[in-house]
């Protein structure tokens, strides 16, 4: 939604007429097959108490649709997922036209008729010769299925937008000092003094068994939670209506058969369709399946042990999922991880003996001892020393001494003075446009945040269903 309010402005009126003309090749039958139907008029959402039927939403995705090369169709009309995430992309877009259109109307703005007809005029697909061809103008028309009154209503809308958006696309100036701190505090350098204590550098002991159960109570190793799986699979092209139409056919059967309380395995051997059985894993270590998607996987994930699925379209055909078993999260036997936390309890006591270290150094450092075995140099945000020095060397004020903790190692840290940064022309107007840009998206959020406090969408969830259906 937020994107569509930075770009409306930069957006020319003709590009409204290249939606139109493509909407004329996109098959009613087809999108209506792929999508569903909404009978009558019936009312998807409101904005600000404007109604959006699902008349509008199905005529909106099928202009979006032609817009699409064949290749993005095709992924749209076999994939449940992309034609739910196509159709929230459209509603959202709706939503936000909707609302910019009430914040006009509520300004008052006027569109007359004789803008219109001047902006008619100067489309470039409506002349010939240089001048307004009442003819091109017809066929263009007559051909996308619009009558000039629907054409004028839709440009009408466009441009009322486009009077409520124009202010958001002037820059916003940014005061020089700003840019001037801003620079100084990305640009500058500072000298610090750093040591390095590492894990590595302390000897310790074998660990007893009493030491590492000990360790182990501290330090438990949970197990995610994981699930076995099966599932049905009827393969079908489903983009092509007759294949479809077959193949969930037989889907229905392989249904009725489940509930009727056949095995799943037995279901589909009865009806030539595929039985698969997955071993248990977790929500981020998916089997090498290509049915088990993200969308896929978070159903599993939030189905009860031993329910079947409801029929699921997918873009290889219908598939029904069962979850066979659950092992809950839970906490790892110590004698299954014996083995692997010698290493780890060697890790940690050693940074236990490095933190000491630093801590001596440090207590030195701020008693007025030189800092053993320091470095000293100038560094950059982004070069000079170890990342997390870097980090605590511009975070902390001059004059701090810390500790600062690593992977592998501790550091103690002195922050030293602070180097100006010489002036670069090209740096600073980088800088510049970069904290403008920053600037107009803050208005741009304030702006949308705004529109949704004022025009607050209200959805008919009984009509929102029919498109959005969970799959």
């Amino acid at each position: 939604m937020l994107e569509y309010l930075r770009n409306a402005s930069e957006k020319t009126i003709a590009k409204v007429l290249i939606s139109i003309l493509a909407f004329s090749f996109v098959g009613w039958g087809v999108a209506d097959w792929i999508f569903g139907g909404s009978a009558g008029d019936n009312t998807l959402l409101t904005v600000g108490g404007t109604k959006v039927s699902a008349q509008q939403f199905n005529v909106e995705k099928s202009r979006e649709l032609a817009k699409m090369t064949k290749e993005e169709q095709r992924k749209v009309y076999a994939d449940i997922e992309s034609q739910n995430k196509f159709a929230q992309q459209v509603l959202a877009d709706m939503i936000t036209e909707q609302m910019v259109e009430n914040r006009a109307n509520d300004l008052g703005f006027v569109v007359s008729d004789h803008r219109i007809a001047r902006e008619i005029r100067e489309f470039p697909e409506f002349q010939e010769n240089g001048e307004f061809s009442t003819l091109a103008f017809d066929t263009v028309l007559n051909n996308s299925g619009y009558s000039e009154a629907q054409f004028a209503d839709i440009l009408r809308g466009q441009v009322a937008r486009s009077m409520v958006l124009g202010a958001m696309a002037v820059p916003v100036p940014v005061p020089e000092f700003a840019k001037v701190a801003a620079y100084n505090a990305r640009y500058a350098e500072r000298d610090i003094d750093f040591a390095t204590v590492k894990y590595s550098d302390f000897d310790v002991a074998t660990p007893t068994e009493e030491q590492l159960q000990a360790f182990y109570a501290q330090n438990q190793k949970i197990l995610p939670e994981t699930r076995a799986v099966s599932y049905v699979l009827v393969p079908a092209e489903m983009a092509q209506p007759d294949k479809y139409d077959a193949g969930y056919a037989i889907a229905v059967k392989v249904e009725d058969d489940i509930i009727a309380g056949e095995k799943m395995a037995d279901a589909a051997k009865k009806h030539g369709a595929k039985y698969v059985q997955l071993d248990a894993f977790a929500r981020d270590n998916r089997p090498a399946d290509k049915m088990i998607t993200d969308a896929m996987l978070a159903r599993i994930f939030d189905m009860d042990q031993g329910l079947e699925s409801e029929m699921i379209e997918t873009k290889d055909g219908f598939m029904f999922l069962m979850v066979d078993k659950i092992n809950p999260e839970h906490a790892a036997d110590f004698k299954d991880v014996r083995a692997f936390l010698g290493d780890e309890w060697k890790k940690d006591e050693q940074k236990k003996l490095a933190y000491v270290r630093a801590n001596e150094l440090l207590v030195d450092l701020n008693g007025g001892a030189d800092l053993q075995n320091k470095k000293s140099v100038r560094v950059s945000r982004t070069s000079g020393a170890p990342v997390d020095v870097l980090v605590a060397a511009f975070s902390n004020p001059v004059g701090t001494n810390t500790i600062v903790p690593g992977t592998d190692a501790f550091y103690v840290l002195s922050v030293g003075g602070i180097t100006e940064p010489k002036s670069d022309s090209a740096k600073m107007k980088h800088l510049s446009k970069e904290l403008e840009n920053m600037v107009q998206k803050n208005v741009m959020d304030d702006y949308n945040s705004f529109l949704q406090r004022e025009y607050p969408v209200e959805v008919n969830e009984k009509v929102f269903d029919k498109f959005f259906q969970a799959k």
